[in-house]
């Protein structure tokens, strides 16, 4: 993955960015969606697959901590692995890993609690400004916490290929346009 550089952003420094990363990182297990929203610049944009769209701002990223925190109450992060930063100096990868129980409501969409834990592993993507992340963006595999779930059907299960069946049998139908 290539970083998108962007003349804005500050060059990151080792130490400082392990200083950082504790800092983050203690501030998702602490549950405090403010804490979080501290690492963040005024003007940040926060990409993630569990949001519909880019978030804006501190208030935002309060606010998709505080959803996470309802739907995942038990939730950890952990650093499993080294950070590293891009030849540019203006990115950050940190890699971490995510453990919890859904037994709140799961928004957005709004799936209803299963009960049933996640294990996700994924990377942040980081630029800074002032010392704090501006720009983020967050890879992971989202249809990993649907089958851990229960909301997609296991993979290469028969529900899956009755799913493939559904979508190829839609795809043809389509294709032969309305009927007179």
């Amino acid at each position: 993955m290539e970083p998108r550089s962007d003349p804005a952003a500050e060059p990151i420094e080792p130490t400082a960015l392990a200083a950082f990363c504790r800092r983050y990182f203690d501030a998702w297990n602490s549950h405090a969606p403010q804490d979080v929203a501290a690492c963040a610049t005024e003007d940040v944009i926060w990409d993630s697959p569990a949001l519909p769209a880019p978030a804006a701002g501190p208030a935002a990223v309060a606010d998709l901590v505080a959803t996470t925190i309802a739907a995942f109450p038990d939730y950890q992060f952990l650093a499993p692995a080294p950070w590293a930063i891009a030849d540019d100096q203006l990115t950050a990868y940190v890699p971490w890993r995510m453990t919890g129980t859904n037994t709140g409501s799961f928004d957005p969409p709004g799936y209803a609690p299963t009960g049933r834990p996640i294990d996700l592993e994924g990377i942040d993507v980081w630029q800074f400004r002032h010392g704090l992340i501006w720009r983020y963006r967050a890879v992971y595999n989202y249809s990993l916490i649907a089958r851990q779930l229960g909301l997609a059907p296991p993979r290469n299960g028969k529900l899956e290929r009755l799913g493939v069946r559904a979508q190829r049998l839609y795809i043809q139908l389509q294709r032969r346009g309305p009927r007179p």
